[in-house]
């Protein structure tokens, strides 16, 4: 993937988890933070191997539908 899309995908990947709660936040900064719990979103995010972020990215947009489904 090159760095343009990296960057797209970094950038949507902060603004779907800002529609998520602070519970899904956290668990997914759980899931990526590699053992560093003391980096932000951001920093996680920034973080990330490139070879997870189409996951990452298809796990945030799942969890923003399940959510407005509940509303």
């Amino acid at each position: 993937m090159n760095e343009s899309l990296q960057g797209f995908a970094r950038k949507e990947l902060i603004n779907g988890l800002k529609q998520c709660t602070r519970e899904q936040a956290l668990l997914f900064k759980r899931m990526y933070a590699s053992k560093n719990s003391n980096q932000t979103i951001k920093e996680v995010v920034a973080a990330m191997p490139e070879a997870k972020l189409d996951w990452a990215m298809k796990q945030v947009a799942r969890t923003i539908k399940n959510n407005e489904e509940k509303e």
